[in-house]
């Protein structure tokens, strides 16, 4: 039963959807401005083991960068490991991630996802996820969503930014709000379904850098230029590929008589 389940996963992993020749033309060609406007190739900011990575990115939920990492050293200098961690009074867990939103909610959901990786793995060293290098990045995905407090963002940060380097696309808010604004996704498509929308748009070929280089270029383009509020689209290097930000300095251009 359990090897059927894991078939029908991979199977429904492995389905890309269908893009347009366009869109996927627009695609790259957004890849390669943001790039040159950002800096590509970019450094990776972490290199952690994939397990470590996986505890790193559920507490980056809804968190600033800073607050995040402080709660992630905090964690490791208090518990030593991830057993400790995940044997540890849950309030214990709860007051080491208290620079980060919502650590109620955080510290149980880590136990639980620790608990989970345990009883598949049989271990809880740091290289208990290692295998997930070995797996199609689609399989791999496949393995962590199937542990419940695992979406699509996680996932592909995980096989991402640790240190196994695979060519998984991540999505946060502010390179959604990027593609939607682009035209790259319908404004109705959610994050976690844009991962496989967005990731469907680039070469199958593409290496992990270069996918990281999209992911981040995006990423920094909404952090920098295409703000939530007030974007300056003025100075944007993919104003003419921007249906948003042409439409938006049209209605603030000055009208005739």
């Amino acid at each position: 039963m359990a090897e059927t389940e894991g078939r029908v996963r991979r199977t429904r992993a492995a389905r890309a959807p269908v893009v347009s020749e366009a869109t996927r033309e627009k695609a790259l060609v957004v890849h390669a401005r943001l790039c040159a406007e950002y800096g590509c190739p970019i450094a990776y900011f972490h290199d952690l083991d994939p397990l470590s990575e996986l505890v790193s990115s559920l507490l980056s939920h809804r968190t600033r960068n800073a607050d995040s990492g402080r709660a992630f050293r905090q964690l490791r200098k208090r518990f030593g490991d991830w057993v400790a961690v995940r044997d540890a009074p849950t309030a214990d867990v709860e007051d080491a991630i208290a620079p980060v939103t919502w650590p109620e909610q955080k510290a149980p959901r880590i136990q639980a996802v620790l608990r989970d990786i345990t009883e598949r793995r049989g271990t809880l060293d740091a290289h208990a996820l290692d295998f997930l290098g070995e797996l199609p990045v689609p399989e791999a995905r496949a393995w962590l969503e199937a542990i419940p407090g695992v979406g699509p963002k996680t996932s592909a940060a995980v096989l991402s930014f640790s240190r196994l380097r695979m060519p998984a696309l991540p999505v946060d808010s502010h390179h959604h709000r990027v593609a939607v604004r682009l035209g790259l996704i319908p404004a109705s498509v959610d994050v976690g379904p844009a991962h496989a929308i967005l990731a469907a748009q680039l070469p199958p070929e593409w290496d992990a850098q270069t996918v990281y280089d999209n992911h981040e270029a995006l990423m920094l383009h909404g952090q920098q230029c295409c703000f939530w509020q007030n974007p300056a689209c003025g100075r944007c290097p993919v104003l003419d590929l921007c249906p948003y930000g042409q439409a938006r300095l049209g209605d603030a251009a000055p009208r005739e008589g």
